[in-house]
């Protein structure tokens, strides 16, 4: 009797598929080596956050696993597996850290897909007394440096290229929203945003909006349907100034209150990495916080905890900026590699699917 040729139903553990996509795994491990030596090279220091959190975060739309953390007596407490190790970095940069670096394991609930997966890799770097500037320049670096170790020339992914050697495209939002989809976004902010505004204007680029969209809403699905996939097509694009509604972590302007310093960067369309210069008036950050998690509670029915040794941190937290990379969506595009499973030695296997990948 003949065994059945593996094919895309079989196990990524197959031999035959282990084999076709070993050459993108090595090339994972490549660029991953450089990244490091990058790091020590500009003098990061490497640290380990830890993985269990009083709180996975506090964004409305960002989903954490819980757990329950039971000690020697038996007594226990809720816990949640980190959607990013931001909390646990920035009490380092309390403790006097100033240049440091996390290839951290995260995990994130309700997501999958070609770009998205329940646990990945994260690489996250401060840099305090410095700068967002400064982050912007390391991540367009490593761009080029993980493009040079994997052997590609140009950034790829669904029939769009970039340049990874080029030098960013700087684009704000205002301007993305302008160009792309014929909005004038800061019209509709003022001391909060205007859902009437962003609705109406939304409604003439032919953006569905529906009845219980607030203005963040709104903006993310423009920015999904009509901004997105017009960046760092090329070359890559830094997407800068982004509203201060959509910026939690993020300081404020300081020439114009309705916008903050925070920024991503886009290659071929793909959100890779997302920066920030640090907000550390933690009063303000409780304020954000409690308003995400209000938000949260209204959309999803549920709410995450405040951490307040984070919230007692950042209030003695020196000024500093941060970004966080996502490293597998970057092996993918200097690989080519259409899917995020096929970049990761061992994926999470999808509910349903225990035997087939």
């Amino acid at each position: 009797m003949k065994s059945r040729k593996p094919n895309q139903f079989s196990p990524l553990w197959a031999p035959d598929r282990h084999a076709d996509r070993r050459p993108v795994l090595l090339a994972r491990n490549r660029i991953l080596s450089a990244f490091r030596n990058w790091f020590d090279t500009e003098g990061f220091v490497p640290v380990e956050a830890a993985i269990l959190q009083v709180s996975p975060g506090n964004e409305a739309h960002l989903h954490g696993f819980a757990t329950e953390l039971v000690g020697p007596d038996r007594s226990s407490a809720p816990r949640y597996l980190h959607t990013s190790p931001e909390f646990a970095m920035k009490r380092l940069l309390a403790a006097g850290e100033v240049r440091i670096v996390d290839f951290a394991r995260v995990f994130r609930n309700r997501e999958r897909g070609p770009l998205h997966a329940p646990e990945f890799t994260m690489v996250e770097w401060y840099r305090a007394g410095e700068p967002y500037e400064a982050i912007m320049a390391d991540t367009a670096a490593l761009l080029a440096l993980a493009a040079e170790k994997a052997g590609a020339t140009m950034l790829t992914y669904r029939e769009r290229s970039a340049d990874p050697f080029a030098e960013p495209e700087r684009l704000t939002v205002a301007e993305a929203f302008d160009r792309f989809a014929g909005i004038d976004l800061l019209a509709t902010i003022g001391e909060t945003g205007d859902r009437a505004a962003l609705a109406a204007a939304a409604a003439t680029a032919g953006i569905r909006v529906a009845e219980d969209d607030n203005w963040s809403d709104i903006f993310s699905r423009i920015l999904v349907e009509k901004i997105e996939q017009n960046l760092g097509l090329g070359r890559p694009t830094i997407l800068y100034e982004y509203p201060v509604i959509e910026a939690a972590l993020a300081r404020q302007h300081p020439d114009n209150r309705r916008i903050a310093e925070r920024f991503e960067l886009y290659a071929c369309g793909v959100e890779l990495a997302n920066g920030f210069r640090e907000l550390t008036d933690a009063d303000e950050q409780r304020r954000r916080f409690t308003a995400e998690m209000d938000e949260k509670e209204r959309v999803h029915g549920e709410r995450y905890p405040l951490d307040e040794d984070f919230l007692a941190a950042l209030a003695t937290m020196p000024d500093a900026s941060g970004v966080a990379l996502g490293f597998d969506r970057l092996v993918m595009l200097a690989t080519g590699a259409p899917h995020i499973d096929l970049v990761q030695w061992t994926p999470v296997v999808a509910p349903g699917a225990e035997t087939t990948s």
